[in-house]
């Protein structure tokens, strides 16, 4: 975690970045902290097999694949997009693991948990033992992984002598957000968990946050308060990973004051709504904010 200070004293305030692009496996990313638990389950459970599902892109399914190997499982990519004759980015990084990939050709999130759902039926009649995770990992076990990294803020809190005010990150399949948002009511921190929606309409989203927070508080006996999501749907575009003008901005500004890569779907857009919030006063003179880098920037490589 560091101190953005060029960004900082332009708008008088304290703006952290908390490095997540930079843990673990596979380039590292969000998904990391997600897996540490998703893995440990399924090898807990003498699985064999995994299945992950994502976008021909996914930034889950390569960190998810890079598990797997590691783990010593036969790993199953399914995958919405077609084959690639020379494959880029996360795709590229899948096929240097050696891990198997099926592609379906569809936008639909539903058309491909449908095809891992067919998957596993196969590959548990051949006599596998198959730990299927569903789209960026999302499930209360998963979820812990940004409980235990709330964690980690408060202790940020103690070591760099600062309270945030706020937290600001991506969010596109709940998993991190909820994950907060369940730390957050556990300690006890007053502040403010702002999800920027890169992929779902607000009401929508904010939705499954609250369910999967819910889902993910009764593993601690803990109680989300609704209230708790925040989620601005402002900065998505025309969709799911269509470039934006505030996110080219926000790439550009990274990259160029701080050696920050972001990435065009999902940290650049958080940050282009980090720049915005304080272009427009959104955060109190002397705010603490914290930024949270939730990787993907291998997207660059496409």
């Amino acid at each position: 975690m560091h101190r953005l200070d060029g960004l900082s004293d332009t708008y008088s305030a304290n703006i952290y970045c908390k490095r997540d692009d930079l843990t673990g496996f596979g380039f590292g990313g969000n998904k990391t902290r997600k897996l540490d638990f998703l893995l440990a389950d399924a090898l807990d459970q003498g699985c064999d097999t995994l299945i992950a599902i994502g976008a021909n892109q996914s930034n889950f399914c390569r960190v998810a694949a890079s598990y797997g190997v590691w783990g010593g499982m036969e790993v199953h990519l399914v995958l919405g997009g077609n084959r690639c004759e020379n494959p880029t980015g996360n795709l590229r990084v899948d096929h240097l693991l050696g891990v198997t990939c099926h592609h379906v050709d569809s936008p639909d999130w539903d058309n491909w948990a449908c095809e891992a759902e067919g998957l596993e039926k196969r590959l548990t009649a051949s006599g596998k033992k198959v730990y299927r995770m569903p789209v960026g990992g999302s499930t209360p076990r998963g979820a812990l992984g940004y409980v235990d990294a709330f964690s980690e803020i408060i202790a940020d809190h103690s070591s760099l002598a600062v309270e945030f005010d706020a937290v600001i990150h991506a969010s596109s399949s709940a998993g991190t957000q909820a994950g907060l948002i369940v730390g957050k009511a556990i300690s006890g921190w007053q502040g403010q968990v702002i999800g920027v929606s890169v992929a779902k309409p607000q009401d929508e989203f904010r939705q499954d946050v609250l369910d999967l927070a819910r889902a993910t508080a009764v593993q601690m006996d803990a109680v989300v308060d609704p209230s708790s999501i925040v989620v601005d749907d402002g900065y998505i575009g025309e969709g799911y990973a269509a470039r934006t003008a505030g996110c080219r901005e926000a790439v550009e500004m990274f990259a160029r004051r701080f050696g920050v890569f972001l990435d065009y779907v999902y940290t650049g857009k958080a940050a282009a709504a980090l720049i915005d919030y304080l272009r427009k006063g959104r955060f109190a003179q002397g705010a603490n904010v914290l930024f949270i880098h939730t990787g993907g920037n291998i997207e660059l490589f496409e």
